[in-house]
């Protein structure tokens, strides 16, 4: 097995953290491999590749350049003065959308590497964002085929606006609001319901007072209900007010619980951001602990090629961060077995309390020092032992008396970092 630096531009994942290709992805056709590179161009925030980060650019500013035609076009006086300008603009990003949209059909598979091509493609459909990518682009082209429900159709463009979402992928920090919202979601559902049933009650009962003085404007509950609304919510329009004195004092009661209903939901809210905020400034003051890398490859005689991860013993602190298997990088489960060709990266997190370690490899080249002396006789360090040496691919235990010869490879270990004192070529570090 060879050791050598890890290469951390190569450990790339090919989808989102929670998804991954089959295992056995190594023997693709080049259909399903230009369908993978497609949709790490879609996807949003894989900046591994200039066409990747010219499409999310792209993609970003056509839904932007729409949302502002869309917003200048109900100005009158602009719309007469540019309304073709703005009409061919809309044309153009919403055909954009569909192009999207279709990419996105194409690689559903790859977004649910393990639903199958037509389960794959009815969940991205049916998802959240598969529906908002539907209504980017459909409304604008249905009137054509359903002219009486042109109105109803241009209401819908406000879907669009949900696609600015996609940015959170570029800013953490946007996704702090997602997280709050889901971590309070059960505080905000309850006081959401307190807030419901106070509105009800708040409604029936000003109804029932004031209807018999003004059948007009409180006519049915939902007056009422528009009433306890607009009151509770301390916005209060006063286009419909109580003029009965029960009723007034009923609406300086609900005027004041009003006050302690959206406060709950807002204290819930600033708990919850409070409570985020300082997680995240905890994970920065933690402590940092480093580990370090090393990428192996496994060859076809090697013991671990055949077995599953979950079977090799690897020393306590060890783990498999990644496995690159041909172009595919696959995520190490413990059902994954190796196979010969494998390239390992493994981790292993430094002891604490030890000084570091560092090893080297000197290649021996002509005119060394080294050469033709045992190693017995070697002038180094006592803080330094050589640990192996490799000699025509073979590997020798180092004793004392084994003579070092011309492009032999040295491995040393050493608890200090010591300046290359034994060549003039520079060693390599592991």
């Amino acid at each position: 097995m060879n050791n050598n630096e890890i290469d951390n531009s190569s450990v790339t994942a090919d989808i989102n953290p929670d998804e991954y290709y089959p295992d056995n992805a190594t023997d693709i056709t080049h259909h399903e491999r230009f369908r993978r590179k497609v949709f790490k161009m879609v996807s949003v925030g894989v900046v591994d590749d200039f066409i990747n980060q010219m499409y999310d650019i792209i993609s970003t500013f056509a839904l932007v350049l729409n949302i502002v035609v869309t917003v200048l076009s109900t100005f009158t006086e602009l719309d007469l003065k540019y309304g073709s300008v703005f009409d061919y603009l809309e044309a153009v990003t919403i055909a954009f959308f569909a192009l999207d949209y279709i990419l996105r059909l194409y690689t559903a598979n790859c977004l649910y590497p393990y639903k199958g091509e037509w389960k794959s493609l009815v969940k991205y459909v049916f998802s959240f964002t598969g529906i908002i990518d539907l209504l980017s682009f459909l409304p604008y082209y249905l009137p054509s085929f359903f002219p009486a429900g042109a109105a109803v159709f241009k209401m819908f463009r406000v879907a669009r606006i949900f696609r600015l979402f996609r940015i959170n992928a570029y800013y953490d920090s946007l996704n702090v609001i997602a997280e709050v919202l889901q971590r309070k979601k059960q505080q905000l559902m309850s006081s959401v319901f307190i807030i419901l049933v106070l509105m009800l009650a708040a409604s029936l009962c000003m109804y029932s007072i004031e209807n018999p003085y003004q059948p007009d404007v409180f006519a049915n509950a939902f007056s009422g209900i528009w009433w306890a609304a607009s009151t509770l919510l301390t916005v209060g329009y006063g286009d419909i007010y109580p003029v009965t004195t029960l009723g007034k004092a009923v609406g300086i009661c609900i005027t004041f619980l009003g006050v302690g209903m959206v406060a709950i939901p807002t204290g819930i809210i600033s708990a919850g951001f409070v409570e985020q905020y300082s997680r995240l400034s905890n994970i920065d003051n933690a402590s940092e602990s480093d580990v370090h890398f090393i990428k192996i490859e496994l060859q076809e005689k090697d013991k671990w090629v055949g077995k599953r991860i979950a079977d090799l013993s690897l020393p306590h602190g060890m783990i498999i961060a990644v496995i690159q298997r041909g172009d595919n990088t696959v995520i190490p489960k413990g059902s994954v077995r190796l196979e010969s060709g494998d390239k390992l990266v493994l981790g292993a997190e430094s002891i604490k309390g030890e000084k570091p370690v560092y090893l080297k490899e000197i290649v021996l080249r002509t005119n060394h020092s080294w050469n033709g002396q045992k190693i017995k006789d070697l002038d180094i360090s006592r803080q330094s032992i050589i640990i192996m040496v490799k000699r025509d691919g073979k590997t020798i235990i180092p004793k004392g008396d084994l003579i070092l010869m011309e492009n032999d490879t040295v491995m040393m270990y050493s608890k200090v970092k010591e300046k290359n004192t034994w060549s003039d070529t520079p060693e390599q570090e592991v």
